[in-house]
């Protein structure tokens, strides 16, 4: 990714992080936005946490970001993370 987005996440305590955009995509009829992300310290490819959110792309940074609420939802992300992953598209 070129200019990939970076991304100011903050725990309970209010402790912000700093994590860097791997890659979005859209659902095929376009009602959808994903984003998955890496935490922008991290440079040991093997062992990668990534972390997909729901991504409204037309929203402030505050909102855009907002958690995968079904398992069925998080299975589909999964899918796609993985098959971007195993063509090595990144």
């Amino acid at each position: 990714m070129d200019n990939p987005e970076m991304f100011t996440l903050y725990d309970e305590d209010g402790n912000g992080a700093q994590f860097v955009e791997l890659f979005n995509f859209d659902l095929d009829d376009g009602s959808q936005s994903y984003i998955v992300l890496r935490a922008a310290d991290q440079s040991d490819a093997s062992d990668i946490e990534l972390l997909p959110f729901r991504y409204d792309k037309n929203a402030d940074a505050a909102d855009a970001l907002s958690e995968i609420e079904t398992d069925t939802e998080f299975e589909m992300v999964e899918e796609v993370m993985n098959t971007i992953l195993d063509a090595g598209q990144l």
